[in-house]
């Protein structure tokens, strides 16, 4: 980090992937993973003579993540050219929002050690992809399958000032993104990626320093890595007498270091001009509220009724609200049981556990909300002990049978007449009299003995409060 009388001044561009099964101006697929140059088209091959159709489904898209994130969505926004010459850009410019985006304003809030912070967002404009280049020793080989691909672009103001808020900023950002279905969140494969443009300014300037940016940073530590690097890098520089060069810069993980790429363009140097093959999108009366309508509450909205109205803690909260599908189903399955707090403890016990194990996910349980109610009611009333239950969860989980079923097959049913726990009791008494008065002598710890002998002579089945109970008022007696 830098020197305590710097500060490091920190905006960020994050590119997501839209989650359409077509490209942004054509029919071709955007599935990952095809072979390359497989999920092409002559419009994204830039062919002559070819017209751009906008993807419906990606505006809709573009829509939700703009009200999720509180911006201000433009009755009309404009499709402009950006140029620049890549070899994996085939058209020699990229369709993009310049001058009238789609969404304007709005903000990503997130939590610290030092409490909830919030960071304006500048606009989010929907875009087209370019291709990518892969390099093998001398040569470089150009895939188009990503060309095309709808993305929107969310641009932050340069409010943050920590790498590790930068990192909690992206989290937040991502977890908004992938619970109301925009975006996958995926890194590793690029369809939610970060550029950061990077300063330091002294504490008591007015004017932020000369800013540099990091370009397609894929993993959360490489982001907060690379962030700090090239800020102590400005402040080396400047405090050596040298001057921070505006330029694009890549960061090498292994080295620990930034490098130069290019140097860093402004807008005039793409010679942005209207699309002249695309009209200006107009929304029609009703499709942002229809939108707006069908979004699921958000997930810090979530976590915060689940405490306030649910009476669970901050943790249990964020863990319930970490997936959208995990926590759909904790809401179902708390409508059914009418209590949340045993719920939550299956879901972040039992469930969460089996989940892992058999590589599964929520939506592929095969037990209901009302068989997982009725497993409580058999706890609650005494029909079955605690590892009993999770026997019969174990078995629920695997086959979905009905829960009553599970325990007259497994025979987990507890006995909770008072006259095979009687007798039993009086047997564990008369098998050990010097335990009975050392309990009559002030050892009142002891009772937890004789509940564990009772419950072997009954094979496990007896139930333990009410031998408890029993024992009580034989031992006094």
């Amino acid at each position: 980090m830098p020197r305590a009388d710097y500060q490091v001044v920190i905006g960020l561009e994050v590119h997501a992937q839209l989650l359409t099964t077509s490209k942004l101006f054509s029919g071709a697929s955007t599935s990952f993973g095809g072979a390359p140059n497989a999920h092409t088209s002559v419009v994204c091959l830039g062919l002559p003579g070819v017209l751009p159709v906008v993807n419906r489904h990606a505006i809709e898209l573009a829509i939700r993540a703009g009200l999720a994130l509180e911006c201000r969505i433009a009755n009309v926004s404009e499709w402009s050219r950006k140029h620049y010459f890549y070899p994996d850009l085939p058209k020699g410019y990229q369709v993009t929002q310049y001058e009238h985006p789609l969404c304007l304003g709005g903000r990503v809030v997130f939590d610290t050690p030092e409490g909830e912070k919030a960071v304006r967002l500048t606009r989010i404009h929907v875009e087209e992809d370019a291709g990518k280049l892969v390099h093998e020793g001398a040569a470089s080989l150009v895939d188009l399958n990503r060309a095309g691909t709808p993305l929107i672009e969310i641009v932050s103001e340069p409010e943050l000032r920590s790498a590790d808020d930068a990192v909690e900023y992206l989290k937040a950002l991502r977890d908004v993104l992938v619970w109301v279905g925009v975006n996958d969140g995926n890194l590793e494969e690029g369809s939610f990626r970060c550029d950061a443009n990077v300063s330091v300014m002294k504490h008591d300037a007015t004017t932020f320093g000369t800013r540099c940016e990091l370009k397609n940073l894929n993993s959360f530590r490489f982001i907060k890595q690379a962030i700090e690097v090239e800020a102590q890098r400005h402040v080396e520089l400047l405090e050596s007498g040298g001057v921070v060069e505006q330029e694009t810069r890549l960061f090498d993980p292994q080295r620990g270091e930034t490098r130069s790429m290019r140097s860093k363009e402004d807008a005039h140097d793409y010679r942005y001009f209207p699309e002249p093959d695309l009209p200006p999108l107009v929304l029609g009366a009703g499709d942002v509220d229809s939108i707006r309508e069908a979004l699921p509450e958000l997930p810090r909205a979530r976590r915060a009724r689940y405490v306030t109205s649910l009476g669970l803690s901050a943790y249990d909260a964020q863990v319930l609200t970490a997936d959208r599908a995990f926590s759909d189903f904790f809401e179902r399955c708390v409508a059914e049981a009418h209590e949340a707090k045993p719920v939550a403890n299956w879901f972040m016990g039992e469930l969460s556990r089996l989940l892992n194990e058999t590589n599964t996910t929520v939506g592929e349980v095969k037990f209901s909300p009302a068989q997982l109610a009725a497993l409580l009611r058999a706890v609650k009333d005494g029909v079955i002990s605690g590892p009993g239950a999770k026997e019969v969860f174990a078995e629920l989980f695997a086959t979905g049978k009905d829960v009553q079923v599970i325990i007259d097959e497994k025979g987990l049913a507890q006995v909770n007449d008072d006259g095979p726990l009687l007798l039993a009791i009086e047997q564990a008494l008369a098998e050990s009299p010097k335990n009975v008065e050392s309990y009559r002598g002030g050892n009142t710890k002891i009772v937890g003995y004789f509940v564990g002998q009772v419950m072997k002579k009954l094979g496990g089945k007896g139930n333990p409060k009410r031998i408890n109970e029993l024992l009580v008022e034989k031992l006094k007696g």
